[in-house]
């Protein structure tokens, strides 16, 4: 169908069977296999396989005129067996062998034959001439069947509902008349022995005998065994005895007609082909073939329920055996996991295939591809090559056909040659071209240049270079390794060396995947900088540069170096009207000496070398003309080949040939041709086609059909096309018969499509885009004719891409009826009226993965992926898009799956969104966490979901928005079965940016100045270069700011901003006003006097600040003068003061100016009067640095640049001073940060942060910088509850808790912070550099009052539900949590620090050891119910039926007592380390001496004992079995192991444990039934004991084990390690977190997995729940399931949530106080 391979490098995607038939015999079995088996075996296939299903049915449509003849048949067989999947035809063959169809052409002398043997014999042949007609345009001349005639392929035809009943009697009469004379003429002419039996068969045969010869006749046996399926059905009795007579009528007729002739019969016909060629074909192809015999009763024949019951087995038959066809022609496959993530090399090998592709086009040789030649064989030109010229000239085809000749002209030089479409491409994003010309560039060189097993060498520059790796802290990081060595090539270019760290590909392990587009730049220029000249030569091959919208083309032009390298050769392509891109090039590249190749014009001499492609030479499109209506079988005549060939010296172009292919293919030979036959240009010719196509196939389907490939985004399958025409309405309509009611389920039938993309083949491109073959236009300009016929308005663009998104979306997918309006009549005399009917229009299912089960990883579903976003942008469903795609969990799952990630970020980050769509801070949150975590989802992609829960669960409460998000990742877990998922979110320990921002134009070696932000979010920065950039919004990046005065760009000096005002000023002494609510519009403010004092002076002017009331007051830095400026007015007004200005506050009405001076003065002036109302002073006379004015108390407090504060009564006048404050510190003040809402006033010294209460003016606290650190900004947080820092020399941004004076949190920053500055919900961060770091406000809050222990978790103890937990961090407080509200309800304390702590089994009862004292607690009340003194213990037990208590002392004596009143039971003298109670609660059994001895706890003798007398050796570690109490498992030093039965005091030796295998007494650990035992967790792995099967094994782990313990029942381990494949997978931030993974044992899979976000140090599972605590006092809780989920604890936890947030974070927990005495001494 297109000029591509049939062997294309890429499998098939599609299962494509031609089912071959009797039309007339197999209504009732195609409908059922239409209905009920081809829907469901192709959601089969695109579940398990990936693979697509098209059976085409050609007698599908009920119009037999649509019908195609054989030459059409035999082309869609030809598709089906050269590029299926699978099996390729499906043959149903019945009791009636059906009729043959009149011949659509015989040759002349054929025909002249027929013709007089029927002449001789005197049967007239006058029908015969009528309906046939001589056609000299066919190869060779023939008698072709006119048009009426032409579809027959039976003579049971119906005609159109108009034509009348007689006459349709009357037209199968006439059409059976001549079959019986055609077949008549061929059997006299076989008789006579004119013309062979063969050949006379042939004229018999039917369709279904023709299809099958044809597909199965003389192919080789590879493409018949396993590729076809034959069903035959044998009726016996098939008609009954009422129709027997008049068919024995018939029959006698035409057999006493024929049989002297010798005429084969249907029968004979039937069996010939049942019962001789097809079983040859089973033993010598092994040709599958299934045989039913069906006994009919003789009386009533084969009736309709017969029929129906043989359709029903069919379908079972049918659907089983092409499902195991298919899978097992599949097994194979490769599947789509197993290249996860390779996007880049996925889209370079399609890239290549289309290089290939549209070669095949290049069919008329140019002269222009000598110079192209030419051009490549030299050396040393510096400058590329541009090959110029008109629309279709043929550019794109030249360029991939130079590419394929490049080695034959180049066969004894070691090239490389990447030729790359960028117009084709699937992004056409400047930054996404470049990441994949550098990933083909590194790809080809490392794996041309250099053997396998040699370290890989990757082009760089230095460690410094920006694109590489090289900070590990850095969250955006690749997993590269960051140490590099000096190489030195041959040709002295210095190379980095690394160890290549992803096979997956090279661009990973040398560019950043979040690079900027300024670096990328950079990068790229280097990389064709560094080539190994001349050992290597880059020939670069770009096309469509000029094609690329928003100026993409023009920045890839600038990232090329100039001059080009010697080693590199650069080809483009670009339209000679586009002028603008070639005067970029023509300016990018300077003069040099044009080369041989081409003549020294001026085009030559600007900079670049260029070849202009005219149009091609006439005769050779002449040549190619006629070769194609050679190939075609037709010809023109002398008289018709004069009109195209000056058709073609009017319009010499190929693409217009091929277009008049089409059109004189139609031509008869007896048809008069004028100058008007043929359409003028390729405009014409293409709409000229579809006229042509919409006479032939309906003016519906052809608008469609074009329209939905047009507006596809990389094209359309065979089988979308079917699907979309089957969705449209407007299509579906054609198929629905007046005055019928259609079926509930009902599909444009596949042959109607596929004919007319049969007509269209030749301008089609079949290419592999996502792994699926799609098509698209071979050129453009179809493109452009189909939106300006179809497409002209927004509406009908809408429509389509509305459409389209429907379909991708799955909207009326998987049984989902679609309603139709039809036009039916009610009643026969009564007007047509519009029904609206549901239809199931039979469309597949569209999940984002196609999975086959739940555990199964499934397949992406790219063609979703790519067209979905792409379509509801275009029909402008932004909201749709938001909520279905850019917030769904299972959108970003098949993204990252499919190596999409930075796709995703892109588009969630808002590269792709309407300015009319507000980009929402959660897709900001979704964008940093995936950037953030980039290292380990390219890596690893099925990490996505607990990845992005652990991150996300913490801000719910400030992004509700997302707990739907969070919420389909715990139904994820759930239908999966098994895996870890986050109850309880530990505290975090950073919080992520939702936004980094930095200028990809900003020159590198500049830096802020100043920077200011607006209260509506608006920021400026003023660089030392003069430059100022600005920041409005978040789905705006950072534009540079640019002011002409007198055609002289402006230098601007300093910026300050009031509310919704900016002021900017410039070094010559000019300012600007700026409402940054309003248009872009910038007002100059006129001071009279600073212009007087600047003409004496000549110094720049800065200004101290601006307030913007109801007018604008602005003070100068060491001026004693406010300039008061009315807006409105433009009126200036000055108030002069006793010294300099140095702060300014108004009242609110803006009526009272209140101005604080150097000397500690403040001023009152009444602005309307511009009189001075009154004056004040500190006592000390320090500068002013802050007025607080609060009217409603009429007071004033002002703040001095030492920090002293000083509170005055405004009421009166002059002011009255009311109270001093003085801090006592003599440095100044940097900044000052005053919050309202919490009557909190901040002051920020270089070594001490000041906190007043603004209420009382009371002194609340003082924190004191780092030692040898000192700050330099601090601003508070929205609510007063924390304080952010920047200290000198320091990249993070330090987070303060207030009450508790800890530093909680820090944010992290690329490079040194030069300011903070606070909105009303974010905080951003300058850098030095200018760059932006924004992170939301109510995050850091969240973050910041997560509640967490004072030092790190020590232990932890739940209950047997998991619901109640207590935490202790060595501190005097334990922490009593309620997992559902997720935090802790009530705080125990102690008088000294908690030791141990012991949860009774029965959940009752804590017992804590603290400073030497027991404590009992009732976990329900938190009563402190004893306390118990002189027990001198170093551990607490508790008996497993919970009546009693153990206390294990080293010095002293070890003492059983009763849990509830404290009395003690016995002691017992001995002290046993390790103890354990039985699990009988009788004994004690512990180590001594190394001996286990077994104490009484009723009499605290040592009744038991177990020593390895004959060996000598020491026991090392124990356990006893709580389900079989009497056991005890007994590890010795030697590895020996041995179960002591304790009530029977026997021992049983089992086994030694070999030398490799040893026993870890700190890691031993035996589950309660007995069946594992850990030993020990050396060497990466846990050894493990499998004690019911007597064996020994290890699991590896991913790195060393930190924590380790089995689960209750002893299925499952747990552990905690740290990664090691580092050098592998690089450092970053994911892959340097501890990973908590669980285990099962019994077949060693892993079942769930999670990156814990900070270091643990304690690890306790109980039930199906683990608990971790951390080293910052945080705890984590993960559910646990393997299996069916049966809770939803998780989401039941977020959703109490909100409510418990409501409440002051530090106020959550009740204390419980202690006994203030014991109440119990022991002596």
């Amino acid at each position: 169908m297109d000029q591509s391979p049939s062997n294309s490098p890429c499998s098939s995607s599609c299962v494509k069977l031609y089912l071959c038939s009797n039309p007339e015999d197999s209504i009732v079995e195609r409908r059922a296999l239409r209905e009920n088996v081809f829907p469901k075996l192709r959601e089969h296939c695109r579940h398990t396989l990936g693979l697509d299903v098209r059976v085409i049915d050609p007698f599908e449509s009920s119009d037999p005129s649509r019908w195609p003849d054989v030459n059409t048949r035999q082309q869609l067989m030809k598709e089906c067996r050269e590029s299926s999947a699978g099996p390729f035809l499906l043959a149903l063959i019945g009791h009636q062998y059906g009729t043959a169809s009149l011949p659509t052409q015989v040759e002349v002398s054929e025909y002249q034959l027929l013709l007089q043997e029927c002449q001789q014999v005197g049967v007239s042949t006058r029908e015969l001439e009528r309906v046939y007609q001589r056609e000299e345009n066919t190869i060779p001349p023939s008698y072709c069947l006119r048009p009426p005639h032409r579809y027959s392929c039976c003579t049971q035809v119906l005609t159109l509902s108009e034509i009348k009943e007689e006459e349709e009697v009357k037209v199968k009469a006439e059409e059976e008349e001549l079959r019986k004379l055609f077949q008549t003429s061929v059997s006299m002419c076989v008789h006579s022995g004119l013309m062979t039996p063969e050949r006379g068969h042939s004229y018999y045969r039917s369709a279904l005998d023709a299809d099958l010869r044809f597909a199965l006749d003389n192919r080789p046996d590879t493409d018949i065994a396993r590729h076809c399926l034959i069903y035959i059905n044998k009726v016996v009795n098939a008609i009954g005895e009422r129709d027997k007579n008049s068919q024995l009528q018939l029959l006698s007729q035409s057999e006493a007609a024929t049989s002297e002739l010798l005429a084969p019969t249907d029968g004979q016909l039937l069996s010939e082909l049942c019962d001789n060629f097809l079983p040859g074909l089973i033993t010598s192809c092994q040709l599958v073939v299934y045989t039913t015999t069906t006994e009919c009763d003789r009386r009533h024949g084969y009736t309709t329920a017969r029929r129906r019951c043989y359709a029903e087995s069919l379908c079972q038959q049918v659907y089983t055996d092409l499902v195991v066809l298919i899978d097992s022609m599949n097994a194979l496959r490769p599947r789509a996991d197993s290249h996860l993530g390779d996007a880049l090399a996925r889209e370079q090998a399609e890239q290549e295939e289309l290089c290939d592709i549209l070669h095949r086009f290049y069919e008329v040789h140019r002269p222009e591809e000598k110079k192209v030649r030419a051009y490549v064989e030299q050396n040393g030109q510096g400058r590329p090559l541009v090959v110029t010229g008109g629309p279709c000239t043929g550019k794109t085809v030249l360029l991939a056909h130079c590419a394929q000749q490049i080695k034959t002209w180049l066969p004894d030089r070691n090239h490389v040659v990447i030729t790359f479409f960028c117009s084709l491409s699937n992004n056409t994003s400047a930054k996404h071209l470049l990441s994949n010309l550098c990933s083909q560039i590194s790809s080809q060189y490392h794996s041309d240049s250099f053997p396998k097993h040699d370290p890989k060498f990757f082009l760089g520059t230095n460690p410094d270079d920006p694109g590489c790796t090289t900070n590990s802290r850095d969250y955006k990081a690749t997993c590269s390794n960051t140490t590099t060595l000096e190489h030195v090539s041959d040709s002295n270019i210095n190379l980095c060396t690394v160890p290549w760290p992803d096979s997956r590909g090279p661009i990973s392990g040398t560019i950043k995947p979040d690079i900027s587009l300024s670096e990328l730049k950079e990068r790229f220029s280097t990389i064709l900088s560094l080539l190994p000249f001349p050992r290597r030569t880059l020939v670069l091959l770009l096309d469509g540069l000029d094609q690329l919208e928003n100026n993409f083309g023009l920045q890839i032009i600038e990232s090329l170096p100039s001059p080009l390298p010697p080693g590199v050769k650069l080809i483009l392509t670009v339209s000679s009207n586009q002028t603008q891109v070639l005067q970029a090039i023509k300016l990018h590249y300077p003069q040099c000496n044009p080369p041989q190749c081409v003549s020294k014009d001026s085009e030559t001499k600007s900079g670049y070398d260029c070849v202009q492609l005219g149009l091609a030479d006439r005769k050779q499109c002449v040549k190619m003309l006629a070769s194609l209506l050679s190939s075609s079988g037709r010809r023109v005549t002398s008289g018709q080949q004069a009109l195209v060939n000056q058709a073609l010296t009017s319009c010499g172009l190929t693409l217009y040939a091929q277009l008049l292919h089409v059109h004189t293919s139609l031509w008869r030979s007896d048809l008069d041709v004028t100058g008007s036959s043929l359409p003028n240009g390729v405009h014409s010719s293409i709409s000229a086609l579809l006229d042509h196509l919409e006479q032939k196939h309906g003016s519906s389907i052809v608008a469609r059909a074009v329209s939905y490939l047009t507006l596809s985004r990389t094209g359309l399958t065979e089988a979308e096309f079917v699907d979309l025409l089957s969705s449209d309405d407007e299509v579906l309509a054609e198929y629905v018969q007046r005055g019928e009611t259609p079926s509930s389920s009902m599909r444009v039938p596949q042959i109607d499509v596929e004919r007319v993309l049969l007509d269209l083949r030749r301008f089609l491109i079949r290419r592999t885009v996502a792994g699926s073959h799609v098509l698209f236009w071979m050129s453009r300009h179809f493109q452009l004719v189909v939106a300006k016929r179809y497409l002209g308005t927004h509406e009908a663009r809408m429509e389509i891409h509305s459409e389209m998104a429907d379909y991708f979306s799955g909207r009326w997918g998987g049984g989902s009826a679609k309603p139709l309006f039809v036009n039916q009549k009610s009643e026969p005399n009564k007007d047509t009226a519009e029904m609206k009917i549901y239809i199931d229009r039979q469309l597949p299912s569209q999940p984002f993965v196609f999975t086959s089960s739940p555990k199964d990883i499934g397949q992406v579903n790219l063609r979703k992926v790519v067209e979905l976003p792409y379509h509801l942008q275009r029909s402008d469903r932004w909201e749709e898009l938001e909520d279905k795609l850019l917030m769904s969990l299972r959108f970003h799952q098949a993204m990252v799956q499919a190596g999409l990630l930075w796709d995703l970020v892109a588009i969630l980050e808002g590269e792709e969104s309407s300015s009319q769509v507000l980009l929402s801070r959660e897709r900001l949150l979704l964008a940093s966490t995936l950037k953030a975590s980039a290292c380990l989802l390219q890596s690893a992609p099925l990490q996505l979901p607990t990845v992005m829960e652990a991150d996300l669960l913490p801000y719910l409460e400030v992004f509700p928005a997302l707990e739907g998000y969070v919420r389909e990742i715990s139904q994820e877990r759930r239908m999966r079965g098994s895996g870890l998922g986050l109850t309880l979110c530990p505290a975090p320990s950073s919080v992520p940016s939702i936004q980094f921002l930095q200028c990809n134009s900003k020159p590198e070696d500049v830096s802020v100045t100043e920077a200011a932000v607006t209260e509506c979010g608006v920021v400026a920065e003023i660089m030392d270069d003069g430059s100022a950039w600005i920041w409005k919004s978040y789905a705006h990046g950072v534009v540079q700011l640019s002011l002409s005065c007198e055609q002289k760009e402006l230098k601007f000096a300093g910026v300050k901003s009031s509310g919704q005002f900016m002021l900017l000023s410039t070094h010559c002494n000019k300012l600007f006003l700026w409402d940054v609510t309003g248009p872009e519009m910038f007002l100059e403010v006129k001071d009279t006097l600073k212009t007087e004092f600047e003409s004496i002076q000549q110094t720049l002017n800065k200004v101290e600040g601006f307030v913007a009331r109801r007018k604008l007051f602005i003070w100068w830095k060491g001026e004693s003068f406010v300039s008061v400026f009315d807006v409105s007015s433009e009126t200036l007004t000055h108030f002069h003061c006793l010294s300099s200005v140095t702060c300014l506050v108004c009242s609110s009405n803006g009526f009272y100016m209140y101005c604080g001076q150097e000397e500690g003065t403040v001023s009152v002036f009444d602005i309307e009067t511009s009189s001075l109302l009154g004056t004040c002073s500190n006592p000390n006379h320090s500068a002013v640095a802050l007025i607080i004015l609060s009217e409603d108390k009429r007071e004033m407090a002002c703040v001095d640049k030492l920090g002293n504060i000083t509170l005055w009564d405004v009421a009166a006048q002059p002011p009255r001073l009311i109270k001093e404050s003085y801090t006592g510190c003599k440095a100044n003040i940097l900044n000052i940060d005053y919050t309202e809402e919490s009557d909190t006033l901040l002051v920020c010294q270089s070594q001490q942060v000041t906190m007043w209460d603004t209420c009382d003016w009371e002194l609340w606290d003082q924190f004191f910088a780092p030692q040898d650190r000192a700050f330099s900004q601090a601003v508070l947080s929205q609510d007063g509850h924390l304080f952010l820092a920047l200290l000198d020399t320091c990249t993070f941004v330090l987070v303060w808790r207030v009450n508790t004076g800890e530093c909680i949190l820090s944010l992290e920053t690329n490079k040194q912070p030069h300011t903070l500055l606070k909105m009303a919900s974010d905080v951003i961060c300058i850098t030095s550099d200018g760059c932006l770091t924004v992170w939301d406000s109510g995050m850091i809050a969240a973050a910041g009052t997560a509640l967490k222990m004072g030092c790190g978790v020590r232990e932890v103890v739940a209950e047997q539900t998991g619901e109640w937990f207590y935490t202790s961090d060595g501190s005097e407080a334990v922490w009593r949590w309620n997992l559902e509200k997720g935090f802790p309800h009530a705080k125990f304390l102690h008088d000294g620090p908690v030791e141990k702590l012991r949860l009774s089994p029965n959940s009752i009862h804590l017992v804590s050891l603290s400073a030497g004292e027991i404590y009992v607690w009732q976990t329900e009340s938190g009563q402190n119910m004893l306390r118990i003194s002189g027990s001198r213990a170093t551990d607490i037990l508790i008996t497993p039926k919970s009546n009693c208590g153990v206390c294990v002392s080293e010095r002293g004596l070890s003492r059983v007592w009763n849990l509830t009143r404290g009395s003690i039971v016995c002691s017992i003298n001995l002290y046993l380390s390790d103890a354990q109670v039985s699990p009988e609660s009788t004994f004690l059994i512990g180590h001594h001496r190394g001996d286990l001895l077994a104490a009484s706890l009723w009499s605290g003798s040592i009744s038991k004992r177990f020593s390895c007398v004959e060996s000598s050796e020491c026991v090392v570690a124990f356990h006893t079995l709580p389900e079989f109490p009497d056991f005890v498992v007994v590890m010795a030093a030697s590895g020996a192991v041995y179960t002591w039965n304790i009530a029977e005091e026997t021992v049983c030796r089992h086994f030694h444990l070999p030398h490799m295998f040893h026993c870890q007494p700190r890691d031993f650990h035996i589950a309660s039934t007995g069946s594992y035992a850990l030993l020990s967790t050396d060497n990466d792995a846990l050894n493990l004991l499998d004690l019911c099967q007597l064996r020994l094994y290890s699991l590896k782990t991913e790195g060393p084990v930190v924590k380790v313990c089995l689960g209750k029942t002893g299925d499952y381990a747990f552990y905690i390690c740290r990664t090691t494949n580092l050098e592998k997978s690089g450092v970053c931030y994911q892959h340097s977190r501890p990973v908590l993974t669980v285990v099962r044992l019994a077949d060693g899979e892993r079942v769930g997995r999670v990156h814990l976000c900070k270091n643990p140090l304690t690890l306790v599972v109980s039930e199906q729940r683990v608990f971790v605590g951390f080293n910052d006092g945080s705890v984590g809780v993960y559910s646990f399931s393997d299996g069916i989920i049966s809770g939803d604890e998780s989401i039941r936890c977020r959703d109490n949530l909100n409510n418990l947030l409501k409440q002051c974070p530090f106020d959550r927990a009740s204390l419980r106080w202690p006994l203030a005495t014991p109440n119990i001494k022991w002596p």
